[in-house]
């Protein structure tokens, strides 16, 4: 049997050298940042669903479920085509695209009461997510930047504890554009009252990555889903990409 070859932190070899000036356009010289001193981390942004919780398949099999509850088949690539897209955004798809005979907001709800019931079970915490959401919160104020439905992030919030650890959290669905688009990263970073530019972005997925780097974040760090990996378009513009949650420490933060 071969065995699979531990993970690798690897730092992305095009985002700049900070040491010699070629900051790779990332510096904000508007706001007179020298390109010779990396720009200070003074924030960590969250994302929710795939980083911290297991809960793709949750969100996956509600949806599967409404689908299937009118007859309907489940398209090949259906599911990869919904990741990171906000409230909204999949609602209107599953409308669309795979012919639910309901109206967004409905299907909406139906597939959040199907999560929020997994989810009164069992919280599906990743391995490593209490403790590395501890660490950074030692250093840095958190915010929390999720595709997930409001009502679920509160629920999330309230049963972990997380509520009094993170100071802001923010629903793609409270913002005009879900991921890939920065919309989620830029609000929540406003929030915390926070320039994108001084703050770290920590993803999983694919579009989460994108959204990380098109906010303009200091640092991106991708911890990529096993169960649906970014791909090489995405992990070649993160800072860094992880193997898993226990990589994760202020000096990789900090980088």
């Amino acid at each position: 049997m071969i065995e699979e070859a531990a993970p690798r932190r690897v730092e992305s070899p095009g985002r700049g050298d900070w040491s010699n000036g070629q900051d790779g356009g990332l510096q904000n010289r508007r706001l007179g940042f020298d390109s010779l001193v990396p720009r200070l981390i003074r924030a960590v942004i969250f994302d929710l669903d795939g980083l911290l919780l297991d809960s793709e398949s949750a969100w996956d099999g509600g949806r599967r479920a409404l689908v299937a509850e009118h007859g309907l088949e489940w398209r090949d690539g259906a599911t990869e085509a919904m990741l990171g897209m906000s409230a909204p955004e999949w609602s209107r798809y599953v409308r669309d695209e795979l012919g639910v005979p309901l109206e967004p907001e409905k299907i909406s709800e139906r597939v959040v009461a199907h999560v929020l019931d997994s989810y009164e079970q069992k919280l599906p915490l990743l391995p490593g997510a209490e403790a590395a959401v501890e660490r950074i919160a030692e250093r840095w104020p958190l915010a929390l930047a999720s595709s997930s439905n409001k009502p679920v992030i509160d629920r999330v919030m309230q049963t972990s504890g997380w509520g009094d650890v993170f100071e802001v959290w923010v629903s793609s669905e409270e913002v005009a554009r879900g991921k890939p688009s920065p919309d989620v990263f830029l609000e929540a970073a406003r929030r915390l009252g926070t320039d994108p530019g001084e703050a770290a972005g920590i993803e999983d997925s694919n579009n989460g990555i994108l959204a990380a780097r098109a906010a303009q974040l200091a640092r991106v760090i991708a911890i990529p889903n096993h169960e649906f990996p970014p791909g090489a378009d995405a992990l070649d513009v993160a800072d860094v990409v992880l193997g898993s949650l226990d990589e994760l420490t202020p000096e990789v933060v900090e980088g």
